[in-house]
């Protein structure tokens, strides 16, 4: 990769390992959807004051719009809010690591949705990452119960990420510029939080504590922005398939920042199943090239 490349691909690792941390320090006196709306009501007007300078088309049609919306709901919205209930009841370094099984369920989901047989090395992927993902969880479980609900939480997230991208895929092959559906996906998904809010009677507060308006600002600017813009950007230079290395990288870098402020504790079991985790993306993606 040129230079460029590489620190594009270092903006990636970094924002994303390092976004799980604040997202557990959104928890408390705002309710997650609320929050939520904070954050994409901000990047979405930052992704479409970056779409129009950049002088992409952001008049689309009605039906356009539509998928635009529902992009919003699974990508942009309720995946987010399941991983913030789901930090609750988990370290935030392992819901990292759920979300990086995304490359597996994806597969699986196109091999269903297409009625067609996966290939035997992405069930090998599959199988070896989803056991790596029951090591890491087995000492959790055997500390708390409550570790089942961050697996649930987390499990539905990825699913309706897992949506969410193929959503964006079907998208980009209509021709609809890739910076232009993540906008329009942010802004449905902030209504969309909004909406579920007021359904909940949540209030429409913010904690005005150093430690919320610091760690909102970072999901912002670093996990919003910077994540979305630099990890787009590596799509269109070096392909999706060579830029989905990130999933293999970030997770280690969440559970380190978890093991320092959280106090997540390192077991043999833990160490073995990252490692099937990140050997199963990795497959997986030699699979997909």
């Amino acid at each position: 990769m040129r230079p460029f490349d590489v620190l594009l691909y270092a903006a990636v690792v970094f924002a994303w390992s390092s976004s799980w941390y604040p997202l557990s320090l959104q928890m408390g006196v705002v309710a997650a959807e609320v929050s939520l709306v904070w954050r994409f009501a901000a990047a979405a007007t930052v992704m479409l004051a970056i779409s129009h300078w950049r002088g992409v088309a952001l008049r689309h049609a009605r039906s356009e719009h539509l998928r635009f919306a529902a992009l919003g709901v699974f990508l942009f919205s309720t995946n987010f809010a399941l991983y913030y209930n789901a930090s609750l009841f988990a370290a935030s370094g392992l819901l990292a690591v759920i979300l990086s099984t995304s490359s597996l369920i994806n597969v699986m989901m196109v091999a269903v949705l297409n009625r067609s047989r996966p290939q035997p090395l992405q069930l090998v992927a599959s199988v070896t990452g989803l056991a790596g993902l029951g090591l890491i969880f087995a000492p959790e479980w055997q500390m708390s119960a409550t570790v089942g609900v961050a697996l649930m939480f987390g499990g539905a997230g990825t699913l309706s990420f897992c949506i969410g991208n193929m959503l964006s895929a079907a998208s980009q092959k209509r021709g609809v510029h890739v910076l232009a559906s993540t906008s329009w996906g942010m802004v449905y998904g902030t209504c969309f939080l909004a909406f579920v809010a007021l359904l909940r009677g949540h209030d429409f507060i913010i904690d005005p504590s150093m430690t919320y308006l610091g760690s909102l600002a970072w999901l912002i600017v670093i996990s919003s922005v910077l994540a979305f813009a630099s990890y787009l950007s590596l799509i269109g230079r070096i392909g999706p398939g060579r830029a989905a290395y990130a999933t293999v990288v970030f997770p280690v870098f969440a559970l380190l920042i978890s093991a320092i402020y959280e106090g997540y504790e390192w077991s043999m079991l833990a160490v073995a199943g990252l490692v099937l985790v990140m050997l199963g993306n990795m497959i997986m993606i030699r699979a997909r090239d």
